[in-house]
């Protein structure tokens, strides 16, 4: 039975590194990111926090959390043990924001050591985030290569901004204990699969199909 996250918070001690988004649908990609993060940080679980609805994504073409929660479910089965999570926990204590994700968390989980997990799709992104300094006060990040996006992410506009906190790669295992902000970058083999992508390629299959 997979593991689930309680609504009501408990008193469990351990890092945790938080992997949110739509998963609409979850690919390789992210189980890389994760597995990556399990290793290189020293983690003990990674919690797929998969989202409600994404305010910054449209509506059309989502499919249902039931769906998706289901989809990264099957993926992540077996994979690492049981230290990689799926869970809809955002949909339960009614957050879709990270910000307030991840104060909630915090609270809930008060001996949990946090890290949010990102590609650096999201590092470009993060000043579209809502309240994105309150973010980078809140807890450590770990920001993964993606195609494409890694020139923009680590010498745009946040990472300039952030660049006195920046750990060194080779300190990635110290960053869940580091008092935020702070972050790294982890250097790592790319995946330039996205959800996109299957999507499209799901459609043109079920067109031919007809």
């Amino acid at each position: 039975m997979a593991p689930v996250i309680p609504a009501h918070g408990d008193g469990r001690r351990m890092r945790v590194g938080l992997l949110g988004g739509s998963f609409n649908p979850v690919h390789e990609g992210h189980v890389q990111l994760a597995c990556r993060a399990l290793r290189q940080l020293g983690l003990d679980q990674v919690w797929f926090l998969v989202s409600p609805g994404n305010p910054l994504k449209p509506v059309a073409g989502m499919a249902s959390l039931a769906q998706r929660l289901a989809g990264v479910r099957a993926r992540i089965n077996g994979v690492a043990g049981r230290r990689l999570v799926a869970t809809d926990i955002e949909s339960r204590i009614g957050t879709r924001y990270t910000v307030d994700t991840l104060a909630r968390l915090k609270r809930l989980f008060p001996h949990v050591r946090f890290v949010w997990l990102m590609g650096a799709d999201g590092l470009a992104q993060m000043n579209r985030w809502r309240r994105w300094r309150d973010i980078v006060h809140m807890t450590p990040f770990a920001v993964l290569p993606r195609p494409g996006y890694n020139p923009a992410a680590l010498h745009g506009q946040i990472a300039r901004r952030l660049a006195r906190w920046r750990l060194p790669a080779r300190r990635a295992g110290t960053l869940a204990t580091c008092m935020p902000p702070a972050w790294v970058f982890l250097p790592a083999p790319q995946n330039a699969i996205s959800a996109t992508e299957i999507r499209a390629s799901q459609a043109a299959h079920g067109h031919r199909r007809e």
